[in-house]
């Protein structure tokens, strides 16, 4: 039993670990330099073809995943890298993927857009923006600023950029980002105490690939 109990706590250590490496830091509002001025001339998302994902778990096992879809989406490329652009996702188009209809689905995103979580009838979209980026250690890494709700942070986004004529694949990798730093409370052992296994992690995983035409 000594031994289960060992390899089991071994186990949540480097799930918690892993975890941590996804996560990327949110700092302070950054100033955007550049914007897009000539859209004509700039790559414009096929918001159709494009995908936003996104995890939650619970902190006591069980999690569920889902989509969220854009609702535009131009950017510059410059030697390789996003130069500038401007992302606006569509947070009443949250769903969750992993239930079916009349099993859960609809509650859970129904909850999602409520006021104690996303409040999308007051927020209906969130937005990120680029200031930057640069190639480090093989892959490209954007900052920009992120709006969700009412609060803007700036976060770096690990990603790959692959060019094909006048088509443009922009994908990340997995990344997590707290929650909590963008007013989302919600059964945060932060905030909450005594929540045993109603209690929900404050890191949210999400990854996205967009396809891109000038």
């Amino acid at each position: 039993m000594k031994k289960l109990i060992l390899s089991l706590a071994v186990v949540a250590i480097a799930l918690t670990s892993c975890k941590g490496e996804k996560k990327v830091e949110t700092k302070e509002e950054v100033k955007v330099e550049e914007k897009v001025t000539d859209p004509v001339n700039s790559y414009n998302v096929n918001v159709a073809e494009s995908t936003v994902t996104w995890k939650g778990d619970k902190a006591i096992g069980g999690g569920h995943n889902g989509t969220i879809g854009l609702e535009k989406g131009l950017f510059d490329i410059e030697n390789g890298l996003v130069k500038a652009g401007e992302f606006t996702f569509d947070m009443n188009s949250i769903s969750c993927t992993d239930l079916e209809a009349g099993k859960g689905k609809e509650k859970l995103e129904g909850h999602l857009k409520a006021a104690d979580f996303f409040d999308v009838e007051k927020f209906p979209t969130a937005k990120f923006e680029v200031a930057s980026s640069e190639v480090k250690e093989g892959k490209l890494h954007i900052t920009g600023n992120l709006t969700i709700k009412d609060v803007t942070k700036s976060i770096t986004i690990p990603a790959t950029l692959t060019e094909n004529g006048n088509d443009i694949t922009l994908k990340s990798d997995t990344f997590m980002v707290d929650r909590t730093d963008f007013g989302v409370q919600y059964n945060s052992g932060k905030f909450f105490e005594d929540l045993k296994d109603k209690a929900i992690n404050d890191l949210v995983e999400f990854s996205f690939e967009l396809k891109a035409r000038k």
